[in-house]
């Protein structure tokens, strides 16, 4: 049998080496969108000899700063940093990117962030069958969830404990999203300064 040999960072599930050569050859700036358990990055890069340059970056723990009590990982957060991201791309003229997301997946909350940057004003060339509806985006499908749990008290502080630690009541969610969305829309937020970071950081 013939050994074949990998490359590191395909056997490492990193890079997508079709999907990269795309965006080299085309010169695009691209963008990414990180997921974890806790937050949202998402960025917009331009590739280069020497690595890739990050040109505008939102954390979702920036929404903090812009007055958000909701979770920074949930649906209407991704639809929020996205936004974020988009509002600050605007700014700097920034106005055309594609997606890049390596070998991760298309999940909804890469599509509700990238919805976001979308509806801020870049260009990004995608489907609108691939975002999520827009209740969900706009958190209603929580307020909806908190009204069933309200005859159970004990269960309603539990599940939505640390959005009455903040001080949200999670029946106001869909407000409190249409709120932080037009004052970020509105380019009403401080700017953060970008930090540029290796290729095996943000090629993934």
């Amino acid at each position: 049998m013939r050994y074949i040999h990998t490359i590191k960072r395909i056997r490492q599930h990193k890079t997508n080496y079709r999907k990269r050569a795309a965006i080299l050859v085309g010169r695009n700036q691209f963008i990414t969108i990180k997921i974890t358990n806790q937050n949202i990055m998402t960025r917009l890069l331009i590739p280069d000899i020497k690595g890739d340059k990050v040109l505008v970056s939102a954390h979702s723990r920036e929404l903090a700063k812009q007055g958000w009590n909701g979770s920074l990982n949930s649906l209407p957060a991704c639809y929020l940093t996205g936004i974020l991201l988009g509002s600050k791309c605007i700014k700097k003229n920034y106005k055309r990117a594609v997606l890049y997301i390596g070998m991760n997946p298309y999940t909804s909350r890469v599509a509700a962030c990238l919805k976001g940057i979308i509806e801020a004003g870049v260009h990004v060339p995608a489907s609108e069958d691939s975002f999520p509806e827009q209740d969900r985006l706009d958190g209603i499908h929580i307020a909806e969830y908190a009204k069933l749990l309200q005859e159970d008290k004990s269960k309603y502080e539990s599940r939505f404990s640390t959005l009455l630690k903040n001080g949200l009541k999670p029946e106001d969610y869909p407000n409190h999203v249409q709120k932080l969305k037009d004052d970020l829309m509105k380019g009403t937020f401080a700017n953060s300064p970008s930090t540029a970071t290796d290729e095996d950081e943000v090629g993934k």
